[in-house]
């Protein structure tokens, strides 16, 4: 079974089936899936966010929570750590957000234990940060 990486706003496009998910979903078709506990806060705050822009009635935002809760169970999650906010792991050229950096370091320390398959994400500057620290990306 493939193992896959999935960042926030590879989630997120797919749950809100944006442009894009279709690619999204054939990447996580049948993995194992893996993130970092941010998705969680990630994911929630850009749900809240979307809904208290007029996007998203309450009720819509309350299924997409839901969904979210549920989708969690398929995934194995690293909580962030003094140790992954220590690590010294840079990309040679790119230089992420701070939140981008946090998942790409997960992501390294997933792969350390058993390689990914792939790192999946929406963010080109995410997928060439990845590419930099050798994760395989689509």
């Amino acid at each position: 079974m493939k193992r896959v990486y999935v960042d926030t706003s590879a989630y997120l496009c797919r749950l809100l089936g944006e442009g894009g998910a279709d690619e999204v979903g054939a990447a996580i078709e049948g993995a194992r899936l893996h993130t970092s506990s941010l998705l969680i806060l990630e994911a929630r705050r850009s749900l809240v966010w979307t809904a208290r822009r007029g996007h998203l009635t309450p009720n819509r935002l309350n299924v997409l929570l839901d969904a979210l809760r549920e989708d969690l169970t398929a995934f194995a999650i690293k909580d962030l750590t003094v140790d992954l906010a220590a690590d010294a792991t840079m990309p040679a050229v790119t230089t992420p957000r701070s939140l981008d950096l946090a998942h790409l370091r997960t992501a390294l320390w997933f792969h350390r234990r058993e390689p990914l398959d792939c790192f999946v994400t929406r963010d080109e500057a995410q997928r060439h940060a990845a590419r930099e620290l050798g994760l395989p990306t689509p």
